[in-house]
């Protein structure tokens, strides 16, 4: 109850700045949106956070067309799609993998809330986006196909679950875009988004309050990842120069099909990478036919879930050969592990897991090759809106997972967060101050000097 009373009142304070005009850069008055009656707010209506009964369309920017539910794309298409997500998976987390302790991210969370930024990108923006994600399909066939991947996935929560207890198989990918209310958007971008992710634009006022948008957005994720994900885009990473945030979520909830046994667990050592031995709450799964694979260096041990078309594939690199292994961890070797799996009987022992990992994705995208879409002198996104230019200030991606006896909950978001350029892009001005200068302290709002000195010899 309170939550939802929080959400009223963060709403009322929206819907009474949203009853306002905003000044686009251009100094013309420009309204928001006027519903025309006939189209729905973009693809799949997925709706305002929860307790938004009031919601009317006039607070989308819209577009005519609904999710295509059979995308004219091949199976090859598709295959070809994955094994790019899975290059891209083996790219970003070789950037990340420096950083001390457990880390989980969702590479298809980070990859899909990037391509509906690509789709708005233009000219160097747009190749470099392309070659850092990874993607080898025509940009024309990207949009589709990620449509008939996530179909696809849809697909599969619908096979049978085997005969086994659990609780029922949970599975959301969900897909926003928050924009900056006033300004024109372009119909090609919005139609891509709603036609091939069911994603329509939420208008918020940034400009006017910034703090009200940034927890409507958070809102959203944490209803879309059943509350595992809060508080994704942190205080101050929304501001007046904000302009738009496309927002991905997903929420992964699956029973074991064979269950660790709940008696079995027993406190157990567990040696980490600097040779410590520490005690962890250790799982136990004996005699079950599971998928095992070993190769010189590591062994590999698939665990499927009582939806069968999901599974989690632990490897585990031989004792004291992590950092080694981890080098040569490649698209090649994942495809091996995968095509190799064999059904063995097998003892197997596992820990516990509860952790979860906060990744700010800027420098390992600008790593990737990402550097011009950060660029606010460079940045080309005008696929989106000509109003003003706009950058991407922030890739932010938060991600959780518990693994028990019972089966696995995962849950990730990421946000991408778009600026305007705050100052002329001309080449900026150059001021080094290495001779004697003066400086007051001012109160602006009454013009008061607070403060005056001068400096002649720092």
């Amino acid at each position: 109850m309170k939550k939802f009373l929080l959400f009223l009142t963060l709403f009322s304070i929206y819907l009474t700045t949203a009853c306002t005009t905003v000044e686009a850069p251009d100094g013309e008055d420009q309204s928001y949106p006027i519903d025309d009656g006939q189209s729905t707010p973009s693809g799949d209506d997925q709706g305002y956070p929860s307790g938004d009964n009031n919601m009317n369309a006039s607070d989308y920017a819209k577009s005519n067309l609904n999710r295509e539910a059979s995308p004219d794309i091949s199976n090859d298409q598709i295959q070809r799609l994955a094994e790019d997500n899975t290059r891209f998976a083996l790219s970003f987390y070789n950037n990340i993998r420096h950083q001390d302790g457990n880390i989980i991210f969702s590479p298809i969370s980070i990859s899909l809330a990037l391509s509906m930024a690509l789709a708005g990108a233009e000219t160097d923006t747009e190749e470099a986006m392309i070659e850092a994600l990874q993607f080898s399909l025509p940009e024309e066939d990207i949009y589709p196909t990620f449509n008939a991947l996530l179909l696809t996935i849809e697909e599969s929560q619908q096979v049978p679950m085997m005969d086994s207890e659990g609780d029922e198989f949970q599975l959301n990918i969900a897909n926003s875009i928050w924009g900056q209310a006033g300004y024109e958007y372009k119909q090609e971008f919005l139609d891509i988004l709603a036609r091939n992710y069911g994603a329509g634009m939420y208008l918020v006022d940034y400009i006017g309050v910034p703090e009200i948008a940034r927890q409507l957005i958070n809102q959203w994720v944490e209803e879309e990842t059943q509350d595992k994900i809060k508080d994704l885009i942190p205080p101050g990473a929304i501001d007046t120069l904000t302009r738009l945030v496309l927002a991905n979520a997903i929420y992964f909830n699956a029973s074991w099909q064979h269950p660790f046994d709940e008696n079995g667990t027993e406190k157990a050592p567990f040696t980490t990478l600097d040779g410590t031995e520490i005690e962890v709450d250790m799982m136990r799964l004996f005699g079950e036919r599971l998928g095992y694979y070993q190769a010189e260096g590591f062994q590999a041990v698939d665990l499927p879930y009582l939806s069968t078309d999901f599974s989690m594939t632990v490897i585990v690199p031989d004792q004291g050969s992590f950092n080694d292994f981890e080098t040569k961890l490649n698209p090649a070797l994942i495809s091996e592990i995968q095509n190799s799996l064999i059904s063995k009987s097998v003892n197997l022992q596992m820990p516990k897991l509860d952790y979860e990992s906060t990744i700010n994705a800027n420098d390992p995208l600008i790593a990737m090759g990402m550097s011009d879409a950060f660029n606010p002198q460079i940045a080309d996104f005008s696929g989106i809106t000509e109003v003003e230019k706009w950058y991407i200030s922030d890739v932010l991606h938060k991600a959780t997972i518990t693994v028990d006896e019972e089966g696995t909950e995962a849950a990730a978001a990421t946000a991408i967060i778009m600026r305007a350029t705050s100052i002329d892009p001309d080449e900026p001005i150059k001021l080094t101050i290495d001779r004697p200068f003066f400086y007051l302290i001012r109160h602006n709002t009454t013009g008061s000097i607070l403060f005056m000195g001068r400096v002649t010899q720092p």
